[in-house]
């Protein structure tokens, strides 16, 4: 069968595939949803659930540099990666010898497409669709905090990164309520202490990853803006676009309702 992917490769699969690789966390995580765990045959350093599941495949490196010679040795009949997790050279490389389907997501919507081609791709159509809608119903239930209020999500430190526009973690912001203030921004740009001052956001995120933001960080942004809410967030839940979007509403609801006592008191 012919498949087109998110960022218009076309793969041929002439049958169900049977050892897949995965490049990306959260898509991992779905094919072991779909109920896939057995042919799932390698995957990266940073694909750390379902655990235990994951300890028992074959690691192939990390996101952005993968390890060939594991993957050549896996034979895998179907690769799953992502334009922004996975760099350009070692994709068009695979993409020379294997079936390579490449998801490319800044949206919710986009993340379901993702979701119902993944189980077209793997003979798991039924059991995909089930997932988005619920996953579906899950977001119409989430109501954001009233009114909007400016925000800023940082994902690194030393120096300094946040979430610019054109991403996932904006398009989540926004469905919580939150006037990201670095959306005229690229996608994540490197602050500094007085872009951050100045943009006086009422509301700043520090996600647990990719650096893994701790309370004990709070202070020192609390520092720089000593009229923002700080809160140390989940970043899984923002920035994770596979199944893990099923538990990803509710956690939401909970950060909007801390959000809106915070600046009720």
């Amino acid at each position: 069968m012919l498949f087109t992917d998110q960022m218009g490769h076309q793969i041929t699969l002439p049958a169900l595939p049977q050892r897949i690789v995965s490049l990306v966390p959260s898509q991992t995580e779905l094919l072991f949803y779909l109920g896939l765990a057995d042919r799932v045959a390698g995957l990266t350093k940073f694909c750390i659930r379902p655990q235990p599941l994951v300890k028992q495949k074959t690691i192939i490196g990390g996101t952005k540099n993968f390890r060939f010679e594991e993957i050549d040795a896996l034979q895998p009949d179907l690769i799953i990666g992502n334009k922004e997790e996975n760099y350009r050279e070692g994709i068009e490389a695979l993409q020379q010898k294997y079936p390579v389907w490449m998801s490319d997501i800044y949206t919710l919507e986009d993340a379901l497409q993702m979701m119902q081609e993944v189980g077209r791709l793997t003979g798991t159509e039924a059991k995909a669709t089930d997932l988005i809608q619920q996953i579906r119903s899950g977001f119409r239930s989430l109501q954001p905090v009233p009114p909007p209020i400016s925000a800023a999500y940082f994902i690194w430190r030393e120096p300094y990164m946040a979430v610019g526009s054109h991403n996932i973690i904006d398009h989540i912001l926004q469905r919580c309520g939150f006037r990201n203030v670095f959306s005229d921004l690229p996608r994540y740009p490197q602050i500094t202490p007085e872009q951050l001052q100045k943009a006086a956001p009422q509301l700043i995120l520090l996600s647990s990853e990719p650096y893994p933001f701790k309370e004990k960080h709070i202070a020192e942004f609390q520092a720089l803006c000593p009229q923002a809410l700080v809160k140390v967030v989940d970043g899984e839940m923002f920035s994770w676009y596979g199944s893990r979007l099923l538990y990803v509403p509710a956690y939401l609801q909970q950060v909007v309702r801390e959000v809106s006592a915070a600046s009720e008191n």
